[in-house]
């Protein structure tokens, strides 16, 4: 499954390939998703066919890849460069641009498009650092899920009211296009889903760009050829998702006996798609664990496939594109700061846990 077009998969007679997103074999629904426990059940993401159309309707209109570049530029190019400012004030020159630079512009642009313009970077922050606590926790750890309860909590109790006057008075805001397009729905029916997108939505194009930056800055050549050719900037987002995806999995659950790469799945199984590892495939990919802006464009995995690839995708994009040209155009001597190691962790979530920087 993850494995892009590799013929890895049959089942029951004639082999056959399993490729992007199969929902006839693997039901976005898992019997113990840590997702539905913790947003308060089902989501966009653990839903298949009707249910999720109808879900992905109410998200489309904002997000096409077309209505995203007529205003992408000029939503976020303010946010990155208050951003910005606010880095270059440091009078020591030095600065960790995960939480101070990245995660700032990621959580404030989507709130904006989301309705949540009113709110701060840190609340912002705070959401999705809390519900990332419940969206990985697989093992139930009660500790684990009381972070992400005391957070789910709190977006509640913030979100509640505004989704009821939106329900009455809707605006060009994603929250009201997902109550009232087509139909109108619940808050039950939305609020899973919105938590969803304050969680992946706010995290992927912060932490993406993070990862694509470190690439950049431990190859002076690469960060010099995007700075001389700006047209390559969609290049260097491109290859940085695929060389360490934000997102690192997708989960699902077998229909029925599913036979792959020399072993049966069983019906009912639950089934991790390490999409990251799908990124680096050495049958798809030459040299794949290196990060490399030059390589020759092909499709990757840090999306998904098939009805479930992210309905955000090229808002993602674009985040990523001004929040890293708005930093290396204006900082010409920008360095990793060589006092601090950079770390990536996570395997659910993957980013730098920070990124020290220097100029």
């Amino acid at each position: 499954m993850g494995a892009g077009r590799r013929p890895v998969a049959g089942h029951a007679g004639p082999r056959r390939r399993v490729r992007d997103d199969t929902p006839e074999l693997f039901s976005a629904h898992v019997d113990s998703s840590p997702l539905d426990r913790s947003f308060g059940g089902p989501t966009i993401l653990t839903v298949d066919g009707a249910v999720h159309l109808d879900l992905r309707r109410s998200l489309d209109a904002k997000y096409k890849p077309r209505v995203v570049a007529s205003y992408i530029d000029d939503l976020v190019t303010p946010i990155a460069q208050a951003a910005l400012d606010a880095v270059l004030a440091r009078s020591d020159r030095r600065a960790e641009l995960m939480s101070c630079y990245f995660e700032p512009i990621s959580v404030l642009s989507l709130g904006a498009v989301l309705g949540l313009g009113h709110l701060s970077a840190e609340t912002l922050q705070d959401w999705f650092h809390g519900l990332a606590m419940g969206a990985i926790n697989f093992e139930n750890d009660p500790a684990k899920q009381r972070v992400n309860d005391e957070t789910a909590a709190r977006i509640d109790a913030e979100l509640r009211p505004l989704m009821e006057h939106l329900q009455r008075q809707p605006d060009g805001s994603t929250i009201a296009s997902m109550l009232t397009v087509e139909r109108m729905r619940t808050i039950e029916e939305v609020l899973p889903s919105l938590k969803l997108i304050i969680l992946g939505g706010m995290q992927e194009p912060g932490h993406g760009a993070g990862s694509c930056l470190y690439g950049l800055l431990s190859d002076p050549d690469q960060l010099e050829l995007v700075r001389a050719e700006p047209e390559r900037w969609d290049e260097a987002v491109h290859e940085g998702l695929r060389w360490v995806a934000p997102i690192g999995t997708q989960t699902r659950q077998a229909r029925e006996d599913v036979a792959m790469a020399g072993t049966v799945i069983p019906a009912g199984a639950p089934v991790g798609a390490v999409v990251a590892s799908a990124c680096r495939d050495d049958s798809e990919f030459d040299d794949p664990d290196r990060f490399d802006i030059r390589r020759e464009r092909r499709p990757n995995a840090a999306f998904g496939f098939g009805p479930h690839f992210c309905a955000g995708h090229a808002f993602a994009r674009g985040q990523e594109r001004i929040a890293l040209r708005t930093l290396v155009d204006a900082v010409p001597d920008l360095a990793l700061d060589t006092r601090h190691e950079v770390a990536f962790r996570g395997w659910e979530f993957r980013a730098p846990t920070e990124l020290n920087v220097a100029w």
